[in-house]
């Protein structure tokens, strides 16, 4: 039989629920609620699609709460980057020890938008150009939550069709029909998104690559430049680099007995050097044997198979098992 709640625990979830409705997920453990789980954005009024960043707030419920403070976590932050995190975690502890003693999630949920209303705007790069978002850029958010400048994006997926369309091609006739059709997805997670390729290539580039400086070839830089070239010569010294005007061995590569066989032809036809003379043979004592192996019609004097190779005889033999089949 579960412990009676909490009135106030239950007057607090009620009003969540009425508020919120849906957006809101009461996690129970035997008839007690535990955990408060809910995902806050921004206030834009109706309009869904200016909401840029969110953030969901989980709130475990202790043994005595409202007169001991809740544990607080916010989870899969969209669009915020550490500093706006780390202030709202300092603006929810304070507001957790002036409210000691009451219910304090509804609470906590307007201080997480309030934030989130006054950054309103995607903060850290663009993962596909390397630009940060600022104040002029023609942005998209996907349905993920992710960001990223409207250019860049159309880029992105006009390349992917394109190298997708490249491996199809290299496919035969009957894969080709199979394979399924290319799809969008994001950069950042693969999640499949819809977007108008057109649209988006006709957005302006990311206003920090116009405005960026031209590149120069700094102090630092030299500096790194300096550095990289003593690491690779002292790579080089120990014998551990591998690229261009390297010349060690040449790799493995797998030949066939018509290429043996061109290979030598093409050796004697071109080389005008005398073959080089074989060692001189040791001495050995005769054996009867060895003289019978190596006469003619023997199975020592046949010459190689020079064949194709047809794998290995499959046919059912009596008593073996079929492959397949229940041991």
């Amino acid at each position: 039989m579960s412990a009676p709640v909490d009135e106030r625990i239950s007057d607090e979830i009620e009003a969540l629920e009425a508020i919120l409705l849906d957006d809101v997920v009461i996690k129970k453990v035997d008839g007690i609620p535990k955990i408060i789980e809910t995902v806050v954005h921004p206030s834009t009024g109706d309009d869904v699609d200016q909401q840029y960043v969110c953030v969901t707030l989980e709130v475990k419920l202790t043994p005595k709460y409202p007169e001991d403070s809740p544990d607080v976590a916010l989870r899969n932050p969209r669009g915020l980057d550490d500093e706006t995190l780390a202030t709202i975690n300092s603006q929810i502890t304070k507001r957790l020890k002036e409210c000691a003693g009451q219910s304090i999630v509804f609470e906590l949920i307007e201080l997480i938008r309030e934030n989130l209303t006054e950054s309103n705007l995607p903060s850290g790069q663009c993962v596909i150009c390397l630009y940060g978002f600022v104040e002029g850029d023609i942005f998209i958010k996907t349905k993920c939550y992710h960001y990223f400048h409207s250019h860049c994006l159309a880029s992105h997926l006009i390349a992917g069709e394109k190298y997708y369309q490249e491996e199809l091609d290299k496919l035969p006739n009957w894969q080709q029909v199979q394979a399924p059709p290319y799809k969008q997805t994001c950069p950042v997670c693969r999640c499949h998104v819809s977007c108008d390729v057109e649209a988006l290539k006709r957005a302006p580039h990311p206003v920090e690559s116009t405005t960026a400086p031209p590149f120069s070839l700094t102090a630092e830089l030299k500096a790194l430049q300096k550095h990289m070239a003593a690491l690779l010569a002292r790579q080089i010294a120990r014998g551990g680099v591998v690229g261009m005007g390297d010349t060690g061995p040449p790799p493995l590569t797998i030949t066939t007995a018509s290429d043996n066989e061109d290979e030598a032809t093409n050796g004697a036809t071109c080389s005008t050097a005398p073959p080089p003379k074989p060692p001189a043979a040791r001495p050995a004592v005769k054996d009867s044997s060895s003289e019978r192996d190596s006469a003619p019609g023997s199975p020592q004097a046949r010459a190689p198979y020079k064949g194709p190779y047809r794998g290995f005889n499959r046919r059912g033999k009596p008593g073996r098992r079929p492959r397949g089949a229940p041991r």
